[in-house]
């Protein structure tokens, strides 16, 4: 029991420094390569940041030197999608969106908006900041939160229609922002944002493992470890009995299709019983059936 709990306890760790972390990324991509080259994000984020051009550049609000409204703004914006989050995805998952959104909001004002690009090639600029800001939300998303806008909506669609993805849906509420861009900025701005978001997108569904599908095949030799996979995580078990070529003793062969979320719990889950089990896990199995997928 104690195994459990201090197992546990990592695991909830490591969800707070993926959710701070990727925040921190996030915030430094945005605000030290994306922002100062002219660019725009896509969705929310670019929304806010389409506000604070209008306030800033059409209302003439002095703000103060390096600091950047768009952080506020996004969290103003993001307050009905909290309940959003709530209905779909539950009450856990709301509170700790809540808490990651308004990190990344204080981080998105706290770091300083860089006065001279540090890449000034819009290319590099568009691969190197996708890259990080992607990394960063492909983090937050694996701490089981969210940073809030598209990546609330693109989970809770997940949910629903298992072919959807976070990455799929960043794109898809992109077009509405660029789209107001072409109206507003040069024609090349709204490319080099389309080459940033397409980049992002492609970073996020790397990190984010959302989509990976894992296959395990248990071999133990004590008995129960089927029935409590079955009891703590919902998924069905194959059994098999079988015999070691070797000693010629049964043992158990258990097999089980989860998602990567799922490795280090179905871990704790067989150690805790037979700290001896052999386990095979294979990624990137395909599914056909009655499958249900976790976020």
């Amino acid at each position: 029991m104690r195994y459990l709990e201090n197992e546990k306890r990592k695991e909830q760790l490591i969800q707070i420094v993926y959710a701070f972390g990727g925040s921190l990324l996030f915030a430094l991509g945005v605000n030290l390569i994306i922002v100062p080259m002219g660019l725009y994000n896509g969705g929310f984020m670019g929304t806010a940041q389409l506000i604070r051009t209008f306030i800033v550049s059409g209302l003439h609000v002095p703000v103060p030197a390096g600091m950047d409204l768009s952080g506020i703004i996004y969290f103003i914006i993001n307050i009905p999608l909290f309940y959003m989050g709530l209905k779909v995805m539950g009450k856990e998952f709301a509170l700790k969106t809540l808490i990651t959104v308004t990190v990344q909001s204080i981080l998105l004002v706290v770091v300083p908006v860089s006065t001279a690009p540090i890449i000034d090639d819009y290319l590099t600029a568009c691969i190197i900041g996708g890259i990080i800001a992607g990394t960063g939300t492909g983090l937050v998303l694996r701490g089981r939160t969210s940073g809030g806008g598209q990546d609330i909506i693109g989970l809770c669609l997940s949910k629903k229609y298992p072919n959807a993805s976070v990455g799929k849906i960043n794109i898809l509420m992109n077009i509405l922002v660029y789209g107001v861009c072409l109206f507003l900025f040069n024609i090349e701005i709204v490319v080099y944002s389309l080459i940033y978001a397409t980049v992002l997108a492609l970073a996020i569904d790397r990190v984010h493992i959302q989509n990976i599908n894992m296959s395990v095949m248990i071999f133990t030799k004590k008995t129960g470890i089927s029935k409590a996979i079955m009891e703590q995580t919902g998924r069905g078990v194959t059994n098999w009995d079988g015999e070691g070529a070797y000693t010629n003793k049964t043992s158990y062969i258990l097999f089980v299709l989860i998602s990567k979320y799922e490795v280090a719990q179905i871990k704790r889950i067989v150690r805790s019983i037979d700290p001896n089990a052999f386990m095979i896990f294979t990624e990137g199995c395909s599914v056909d059936g009655n499958f249900e997928k976790r976020l």
